[in-house]
Order: C-alpha cells, then sequence, then structure tokens
C-alpha cells in the first residue's frame, strides 16, 4: 500500500499501487516522499468521518523491531484485520556499544601516556530519572521515530506494543493466585519462545531443522537437574530418545566440539532479554505519552496467535500477531515487507585514528557538500564522458565536489555533483524490500530482500 496525504499533509486512508499511479499520471498527487512511499493529494482535504480505523502494532526486541499497520473492519462474518503495511527494523545498538567502548579506549590511552585529555567531568554528573545507556536508548528512539513518523502518514486510532511480562492471565482471570500461572492457556509458551530463538530452531544435537522439536534437559531431572534455563536445549524425538538419562558428556563423547559447543551455547549470557526488559517500560511511557489508546500483550500471547493462525515466524509477523485483540481472521497476503536499517547520522569524531588510536587523517569538513550529504539517495545521470550512463544509489561526498555513488552494481567513483539530482534525503536509515508474502500451507515462507528502486 501507499501511503496518501492530502493537501494540507494530513493522513488519508493508504491506496494501492496502481491508484497511486494512476494519482501521478494524471497530476493529481505529487511524491511526497520516497521511503516509505508517499504521495499527496493536490486538492483533497481530510475528513474524519470517512477514515477508517487503523492500529499501530509494534513487536520490539533487542536487534529487531516488527511493524504492522493493519486496517480493522468489522463485517456480519465478525471482525478481522487487515495488513496495510508491514515493517522490519533493525536496531544499531551493538554499534553504539563498540563505538563508546572505542572512545573509552582512546581516552584510557591518552591518560596513560600522559598527554592532552579531556578534563574529567564524571564528578559533577547526575544522571537523569529514567536514564538508559546509550545503547538502550538508540533502540527506544528508533521505535518512538516510527511511530511517530507512522502518526504522520497513517490515521491511527490506537497503538499495541508486545510487553515481554504483561499479566494477561490475571487480566482474564482477576483470581488467579500461586501455581495456576504455570497451568494457563500461555503456560510455557515464553520459555519455548526463548528456546527457539537461543537454538536457532534446530536440534542441538544433531542440528535437525523442519522437524518436530522437543523441550530437553542437558542433565536429566533423573540425575539432579533443574528446570532453569542454562539446563533447557531443544532436541528432535530421535535424540530425545537415544539421550534418556544418560550424561551429556558420555552421549556426545564421539563428538567433542559439537559438545563444547553445546556447553558453551547453554551457559550464554542472556543480554537481549536483559535489553528487553530494560527498555520496555521506557518504550511503554513514551508510547503512552502520545495521546492514543495504547494496548499490551505478551510474547508467549503473540507467538500463540500466530501458531493458532497457522503463520510462519517473521519479526514482521509477530507485530501483526501482538495484542489480546487479534482477531481470528488476519489478511497479511500481498504485502511486501519494507526492511529498515538504523544507521545512524554519521560520526561526531573529529579525524580518523589508526589502530593504536594516534590520528591520521586531517579534521573533517563540511557535513554538507554542494547541497549533498553521505547517504543521500540520488540519481545521477552523466551525459559524457567514460563514465556516460544513469546511476541510483548512495552518495559519499567529497569537498572537491566528486563524489561517489554506491549502487546495486558496486561503487561508481568520480562523479560530479552537477550530475546528481536527490531522491531521498538520507534520514539515518537504509531500505530495502522483502519479498511479497503469498501464505503456502505446504510451505514456510522464506524472506529475501532485494535493493529498493526509487518511486
Amino acid at each position: 500500500m501507499v501511503f496518501v496525504l492530502d493537501r494540507h499533509k494530513h493522513p488519508l486512508m493508504p491506496c494501492s499501487e496502481k491508484r497511486a499511479r494512476l494519482l501521478l499520471s494524471r497530476r493529481q498527487a505529487v511524491i511526497h516522499r520516497f521511503e516509505p512511499f508517499t504521495i499527496r493529494l493536490k486538492h483533497r482535504s481530510t475528513q474524519a468521518s470517512q477514515l477508517q480505523p487503523v492500529v499501530l502494532k509494534l513487536d520490539p526486541g533487542s536487534k529487531t523491531t516488527g511493524i504492522a499497520l493493519v486496517r480493522e473492519e468489522v463485517t456480519e462474518a465478525g471482525r478481522f484485520h487487515h495488513a496495510l503495511h508491514l515493517a522490519h527494523l533493525e536496531h544499531r545498538g551493538e554499534q553504539v556499544h563498540q563505538s563508546l567502548v572505542q572512545r573509552k579506549g582512546y581516552r584510557r590511552r591518552r591518560r596513560a601516556a600522559n598527554l592532552r585529555y579531556r578534563a574529567p567531568r564524571f564528578l559533577n554528573r547526575r544522571r537523569a530519572p529514567g536514564w538508559l545507556p546509550p545503547s538502550f536508548q538508540s533502540r527506544v528512539d528508533n521505535v518512538l521515530h516510527w511511530s511517530q513518523r507512522y502518526q504522520r502518514l497513517a490515521p491511527l486510532r490506537r497503538i499495541e506494543v508486545e510487553e515481554v511480562k504483561f499479566d494477561t492471565q490475571l487480566v482474564q482471570n482477576p483470581s488467579i493466585s500461586g501455581c495456576e500461572y504455570q497451568r494457563g492457556t500461555l503456560a510455557g509458551w515464553e520459555v519455548r519462545s526463548y528456546l527457539l530463538e537461543k537454538w536457532q530452531r534446530r536440534c542441538a544435537y544433531c542440528s535437525a531443522e523442519n522437524v518436530p522439536l522437543q523441550v530437553e534437559h542437558i542433565q536429566a531431572k533423573a540425575n539432579g537437574g533443574t528446570d532453569r534455563v542454562s539446563n533447557l536445549c531443544l532436541a528432535c524425538e530421535p535424540c530425545n530418545l537415544a539421550k534418556g538419562t544418560q550424561d551429556i558428556r558420555v552421549f556426545l563423547a564421539g563428538k567433542p566440539e559439537r559438545l563444547a559447543r553445546l556447553l558453551a551455547q547453554a551457559k550464554a549470557p542472556l543480554k537481549d532479554a536483559a535489553a528487553v526488559n530494560t527498555t520496555r517500560w521506557a518504550l511503554y511511557d513514551r508510547l503512552k505519552q502520545e495521546g492514543y489508546p495504547l494496548e499490551s500483550g505478551s510474547g508467549g500471547l503473540t507467538k500463540y496467535n500466530r501458531t493458532q493462525r497457522g503463520l510462519p515466524k517473521a519479526h514482521w509477523i509477530d507485530a501483526a500477531c501482538v495484542g489480546r485483540s487479534t482477531p481470528a481472521r488476519l489478511q497479511l497476503a500481498g504485502v511486501v515487507p519494507l526492511l529498515i536499517t538504523a544507521t545512524g547520522h554519521g560520526s561526531r569524531q573529529q579525524c580518523n585514528v589508526n589502530e593504536l588510536g594516534f590520528p591520521c587523517s586531517k579534521p573533517k569538513g563540511a557535513k554538507k557538500v554542494k547541497g549533498f550529504q553521505t547517504g543521500d539517495l540520488v540519481r545521477a545521470t552523466v551525459t559524457s564522458g567514460t563514465k556516460q550512463g544513469v546511476y541510483v544509489g548512495r552518495v559519499l561526498v567529497r569537498t572537491s565536489g566528486s563524489f561517489d555513488i554506491r549502487t546495486k552494481g558496486g561503487r561508481v567513483e568520480g562523479i560530479s555533483h552537477r550530475f546528481c539530482t536527490p531522491v531521498h534525503r538520507s534520514d539515518g536509515y537504509h531500505y530495502l524490500y522483502g519479498v511479497r508474502y503469498e501464505p503456502d500451507p505446504s510451505q514456510t515462507a522464506s524472506i529475501g530482500t532485494r535493493h529498493s528502486s526509487p518511486g
């Protein structure tokens, strides 16, 4: 679907690609934005009575976040959701963390070498209430930025977000207590979801994929094993039966490499789970300030909704299944997911350094050169010379005005700014498109990528 704005830049209901092409060809609309593709009508204004309810659904994660815009429709057959837009947002939290570690190393080296360095200011600094580490804050900011962007592109009525530890059983049964929590409809779904991600959806003993998997105790309970997550893995039925109550070192005595890898992976830190738990309430509070009705649902409920509808695993599909209000009928066929990668807005480092931390380049120049900055999507039409042709891609600017363009076929050097026309200004994100989703009961849908093309 294509996002549509009226002449005052107020959001209207998205339209099909065919209708958008007709409006553009008849000069009744103009292109407002390329990613995500948005058009603006020249004459029509917004009438709230003609707009249908649109729900923004978010599935936040440590590394990626699923986003879904669905239209609610009520018919005689019941209520169902029709997906208008699906997106997969990849965060850069690890990149932010590595940059901070690198900066810390540079400053430490200067102090150890007794060189000029920044004066210590940590003794007179206090962290504001609700402070988060920069790597965590970037995840919250990315999700919040896109929720605000969709508010400007679609007539939202409600926001639904996945909260990992939201107590849905207490909502459904106010008198629930004690061990009854482990016996509800969603019993065990949270742990199973985590194990599937941790062990890459394959058997820990034979690496079998696309087979029914069972929760396996690495150290059998008969030998004193516990139900802690660090003692659980996934195994296919033949491996589970073959192992029985044997010690894992006896069972994998002939496979020392697999044994070492399994024991290391079993004790892997829960840093991704910690990141989600740390940021979930910060994101919830920030979304609550947007002024829209906000609904929460647990991760186990999301997986339950997806499994009951027979949908494959994908972050953008999980986003469409978030929340208790997800109806039994969910229309996703024909939607092409937008794959978004957070890239940031450049580095504030004044100059490049070598592996020892010494400066090895001149100070950076102006960020914009001839009206362009690194990361802009441009179309270069070269009319003469050895590089004659049309090139579309991300630009790498130089103060001389001779730019490089990263195209689908590779990097093209020495393109003058005179031949470049801006297509999409750099906004800190990189865009690709996935494969159109077509449900197939006999096969699991696969998600590939292809380079996006302007327009």
